[in-house]
C-alpha cells in the first residue's frame, strides 16, 4: 500500500483565547475583566454562528440525506484508503494517483492507495473494511449489492469504457472451436469472466463456476495467463487491457471477439468508482473531493491525448514496478475511452448476465447509483449530467 501525503491547506483554525486565572483573595481589573469577557463571548458566538452555516453547507449534499437512517456526518475524512488496477483500463485512476490530481482535491484527507488485479478481490477488501473506495469492473460491484441488500456499496462515477477481447490461439477461427478447449479470465464472477461465460452461453456452450461444461474456464490472474498462454496451456483468454494486447503481441493470440461489438455504439462500462455505503454517509464532502479529481483526471486524459500514453507508463511503473512496450501500450489505448458515465443503462443486462451464468442472482438494483454529487461537479464544468437510468 502506497500511502500519499496530500498538501495541507491554510489553516483555518480559530484565534487562541487565553484565559485568566483567578486566585482566591487575589484583587482584579474588573475593566479589563468586562472587557475580556465581551470579546470571549463574541468570539463564541462566531464560532457558533460558523458551526451552524457549516451544518446547513453540509446539507445540501445529497448523501447527507442518509444521516437519517441514524449515520453520523463525520465531515471530511482523515484519509481515504482507494483501490485500483495497474491495468490500462484504470486510466483515468493510475493519472489520478501519479499525477497528485486525486491527492490535490482530497486536500488535508490523506490519500491511501491499494493495487489489485481484479475486482471481486477489491470488493472483498472493501465488504472487509480495509479499502473505502475502488476503481473496478460494474459485475463485481452489482454481485456486492445485490449480496449486501443495497448496503455496502455505491457507485458514485463511470471512468473507462471498452478495452476488453476473447483473444484465442491463430488457428481457432470459430466459436465452435472453442468446445472443450480451456480458456481464462482475470477471476471467477469478474466483469470479464461474467462477459465470456455469457457470451458462450449464447453460441450455446454451457460453462459452471467450478470449470465443469462445454468449456473449461480457469479463473487465472492475468500475468498468469500470459505465461500459460505462451506455454500452451491455454486456448485463449477473456482480459481487459493491456492483457488482450499483450498476448496478441507477445504471444501470437488473434482476437475472436473484441467486447465492443456486443454492445450499442460499442459502448460499454469496464471500469467504474464505487465508494462504501457508509463512507459516503460518513464524509460526503471527502467523496465529492474524489468525484471532481476523478473527473479531472478523465479530462485530462481525453484534452492530451499525445501526452496520454507517456503519462499512463509512468504510472503503470509506478504501480507495478514496469512500463509497457509501445506497441502494447498505444493498441490497448486505441480500443479505450475516458468517461464519468457509468453506463448505467448496460447494468440490467449486466445483472442478467452474471444470473445466466451462475455467478450472480436476480435483484432489483434500485439505488446501486448515487450521480448526484457527480452532476454538480459536472454542471459546475459546464458538462451534460449522466443518468442512473432510474437506479439512482
Amino acid at each position: 500500500m502506497t500511502r500519499i501525503p496530500a498538501t495541507p491547506p491554510e489553516s483555518t483554525a480559530a484565534p487562541e483565547l487565553k484565559t485568566i486565572r483567578i486566585v482566591a483573595g487575589q484583587k482584579t481589573r474588573h475593566k479589563l475583566r468586562k472587557v475580556e469577557i465581551v470579546v470571549l463571548a463574541a468570539l463564541i458566538a462566531l464560532i457558533s454562528a460558523g458551526a451552524a452555516i457549516a451544518a446547513g453547507s453540509a446539507g445540501t449534499n445529497t448523501a447527507t440525506n442518509y444521516a437519517n437512517d441514524g449515520h453520523a456526518v463525520a465531515g471530511p475524512a482523515a484519509s481515504l484508503r482507494l483501490g485500483y488496477f495497474a491495468n490500462v483500463t484504470h486510466a483515468p485512476a493510475l493519472i489520478g494517483v501519479n499525477n497528485g490530481i486525486l491527492a490535490r482535491h482530497l486536500g488535508a484527507t490523506t490519500l491511501e492507495t491499494q493495487v489489485f488485479n481484479a475486482g471481486p478481490s477489491a470488493i472483498e477488501a472493501l465488504n472487509a473494511g480495509a479499502i473505502d473506495a475502488a476503481y473496478l469492473g460494474p459485475n463485481p460491484a452489482i454481485n456486492s449489492f445485490v449480496t449486501s441488500g443495497g448496503e455496502s456499496i455505491r457507485i458514485i462515477a463511470g471512468a473507462t469504457s471498452g478495452g476488453a477481447q476473447l483473444v484465442v490461439k491463430p488457428a481457432i477461427t470459430s466459436a465452435a472451436q472453442l468446445r472443450g478447449k480451456v480458456l481464462a479470465t482475470p477471476q471467477l464472477g469478474g466483469t470479464q469472466d461474467v462477459a465470456l461465460r455469457s457470451w458462450l452461453a449464447g453460441q450455446g456452450m454451457a460453462t459452471t463456476p467450478s470449470g465443469g461444461g462445454d468449456v473449461t474456464i480457469n479463473p487465472t490472474d492475468n500475468a498468469s495467463t500470459l505465461k500459460l498462454f505462451q506455454e500452451g496451456k491455454l486456448d485463449g483468454a477473456w482480459l481487459p487491457e493491456p492483457w488482450a494486447s499483450r498476448l496478441v503481441l507477445q504471444a501470437g493470440a488473434r482476437v475472436l471477439v473484441n467486447e465492443a461489438n456486443l454492445w450499442d455504439q460499442g459502448k460499454f462500462a469496464t471500469t467504474i468508482l464505487i465508494v462504501s455505503k457508509q463512507f459516503l454517509v460518513e464524509h460526503p464532502q471527502t467523496v465529492e473531493a474524489l468525484l471532481a479529481g476523478n473527473t479531472e483526471a478523465i479530462d485530462w486524459l481525453n484534452t492530451h491525448p499525445k501526452d496520454a500514453a507517456t503519462a499512463v507508463n509512468a504510472a503503470l511503473k509506478s504501480a507495478a514496478g514496469k512500463e509497457l512496450p509501445s506497441d502494447v501500450l498505444d493498441r490497448s489505448l486505441a480500443g479505450l475511452s475516458f468517461s464519468a458515465d457509468p453506463q448505467a443503462g448496460t447494468f440490467p443486462k449486466l445483472l442478467a448476465d452474471g444470473v445466466n451464468a451462475g455467478v450472480g442472482k436476480p435483484a432489483n438494483l434500485s439505488g446501486i447509483f448515487e450521480l448526484h454529487p457527480l452532476n454538480r461537479i459536472l454542471e459546475k464544468n459546464g458538462q451534460p449530467a449522466v443518468s442512473a437510468a432510474g437506479m439512482g
